[in-house]
């Protein structure tokens, strides 16, 4: 395959892809299908805002966000049937019964481990020795700024780990796993080995629950934009938010089958921030995974992290033992 350039990347040689947004179909239908589809997103984003905003303090609470996110996300199923984004993604059985082994996993075993080593445990101790009185000049902003601030200091934090995960290789062997999902789902974004489930879930989103209507506001950006990485529906997707925000088209290609289209689209909502660093391409792919799109099974994934590791190791050490040279990974 040639490829096509964007900046001094080759994207496509291995897997085909699609880039520029001129290039992605369209919804098709009549115009009422052509309206949901395309002011969806948008609609659900400020109605969320609308509702933390003014909601009462009796129902402003982590109880009521659980409830809210279950339910958005069962809406976003039944639209992954009535518009697929593609008919190869679409939800079996077997891909549904895996998944909601890995929705139960991290709600269970994930949570409880980070509560007592995780980014929970930390931001814990830092709080109970923390001078709140600094934080004064953040308080006293306008609630809905202390949400977007909020959103993006956490979400500047998982573009690094993310962007850690793909260039060292310690890290890369736990998120790998990740990346053998072949195709996008409601809940394909809980699938992963459980040390990389760990370490994306560590962020500063918790030090901010002082903050509790600030923070649900915050919440509530993350599951009207971050949600629909991990989603098989067609969308019309408005200008404005293709370029602030992240898409299911840009996810798509962070899992793409093609090498160099898997080095982009790192944050987890606001796309700006991978426009900043100069690791955006908009566009969409798929044909997803690794090694040609090997689906891996439970087992496979729960292990891999750990023999691979062993495997590097032996091989590493072996070499350095027989005095030949050992490879460096390129960047």
């Amino acid at each position: 395959m040639d490829g096509v350039r964007v900046g001094k990347r080759l994207i496509g040689t291995q897997a085909p892809v699609t880039v520029g947004w001129e290039n992605i179909p369209r919804v098709e239908g009549g115009p009422v299908k052509q309206f949901v589809f395309t002011w969806f997103q948008p609609t659900m984003l400020f109605a969320l805002i609308l509702f933390w905003y003014y909601a009462p303090n009796s129902i402003a609470k982590a109880s009521t966000a659980v409830g809210i996110g279950i339910g958005f996300k069962v809406v976003l199923l039944a639209l992954e049937w009535v518009n697929p984004r593609y008919e190869s993604w679409r939800l079996t059985w077997k891909e549904a019964a895996t998944d909601l082994f890995y929705v139960g996993l991290t709600y269970t075993l994930v949570r409880m481990v980070d509560n007592y080593i995780g980014s929970d445990a930390v931001i814990d101790a830092v709080q109970h020795n923390f001078n709140w009185d600094k934080l004064a000049w953040f308080t006293g902003l306008p609630l809905l700024v202390q949400a977007l601030l909020i959103s993006f200091i956490v979400d500047f934090g998982q573009y690094w780990m993310h962007r850690g995960m793909h260039n060292w290789y310690p890290l890369w062997l736990p998120h790998s796993v990740h990346h053998y999902i072949t195709q996008l789902n409601i809940n394909k974004g809980a699938v992963g080995n459980p040390v990389e489930l760990f370490l994306i879930g560590l962020g500063l989103d918790g030090f901010f629950n002082f903050l509790p209507r600030a923070a649900l506001l915050a919440g509530a950006f993350g599951l009207a934009i971050g949600t629909y990485q991990h989603i098989n529906v067609r969308f019309n997707t408005p200008r404005w938010w293709r370029f602030l925000f992240n898409t299911t088209e840009h996810h798509s290609l962070h899992h793409s089958q093609d090498y160099e289209s898997t080095r982009c689209n790192y944050s987890g909502t606001f796309i700006f921030i991978d426009r900043l660093f100069g690791t955006c391409i908009d566009g969409e792919a798929e044909l997803l995974g690794m090694e040609g799109g090997r689906r891996m099974s439970i087992r496979e994934q729960m292990t891999y992290p750990f023999t691979e590791g062993w495997k590097s190791i032996r091989e590493r050490f072996g070499r350095e033992r027989s005095g030949e040279p050992v490879a460096v990974p390129a960047e």
